[in-house]
């Protein structure tokens, strides 16, 4: 993903200071400092729940990337050390909600399918005041909104990362480089390791082939080009594959949808 660059003085890490409490069970009001991309490892005491109304959001923890395009969103768990991306000119909605708020226990990150109702329901609630009426309309429309969200389908839009440094490096490379069609065996001769024990390994770290990974990769990177507007077929070349036919059923099977589904006003 083009990442856009954050910028974070520190004035800004000081109001996320302030933060030490959350001033309601939810948080998450439209100008929030919440809403902003925070680029560097953090964490804090309330999970999170983000989605970008337009461009692609992207959550990297120890243990994965979790990429959310239109209508996705991401659950992140209280105490879990992440970072948050996101496409150039892309707009987030965040909230930020106490742990003893929620009836579901989720303990890893995970993507979610943003439905019509969830949509409004948080876009209604970011224009609620900070401190609203918990015991009128307002604390029970946030009650509706914390049951949208345990009710929320798994989107499934997320790449397992490795913890050894040498599959590390390979996974890097194939993000910054997903034109690129390196074998297996070019990239263990390049470790000194036979290919058996390095497809073994991408198997053990992260549940997945290393043809997988890789395509699951190609076609996550894909979303903020697409975002961007890029021709289809400009952005199947820049990921690698040999026809814009074979991206688009490649994209359909791994998101449900074509890529002009879900980027219905480019090309």
């Amino acid at each position: 993903m083009n990442h856009r660059q954050c910028d974070i003085s520190a004035s800004t890490q000081g109001e996320l200071g302030i933060l030490a409490t959350l001033p309601r069970p939810v948080y998450g009001h439209v100008l929030g400092i919440n809403n902003r991309a925070i680029g560097f490892p953090h964490s804090h005491a309330w999970a999170q729940f983000s989605y970008a109304t337009e461009g692609v959001l992207e959550v990297r923890t120890a243990s994965g990337r979790f990429i959310a395009p239109p209508l996705r969103g991401v659950w992140i768990p209280a105490g879990t050390e992440h970072s948050v991306y996101c496409s150039a000119y892309a707009q987030l909605r965040s909230l930020y909600v106490d742990p003893g708020a929620i009836s579901f226990s989720w303990p890893e990150c995970k993507t979610l399918t943003v439905s019509p109702l969830l949509r409004e329901l948080i876009r209604e609630f970011s224009e609620m005041p900070v401190e609203y009426d918990e015991q009128g309309s307002q604390g029970r429309l946030v009650s509706v909104l914390l049951d949208q969200i345990g009710l929320a389908a798994e989107a499934g839009l997320s790449l397992p990362w490795p913890r050894d440094v040498r599959l590390q490096a390979i996974c890097d490379d194939i993000q910054e480089h997903p034109e690129n069609r390196h074998t297996l065996i070019e990239f263990s001769q390049r470790l000194k390791l036979c290919e058996r024990t390095l497809s073994r390994l991408f198997m053990q770290q992260t549940g997945m082939s290393f043809r997988q990974w890789r395509q699951r990769s190609r076609l996550l990177f894909s979303l903020s080009l697409l975002a961007k507007g890029e021709r289809v077929t400009d952005v199947a070349i820049a990921c690698g594959y040999e026809s814009m036919s074979a991206f688009i059923v490649a994209f359909k099977e791994q998101m449900g949808v074509t890529p002009k589904e879900l980027f219905p006003t480019h090309g």
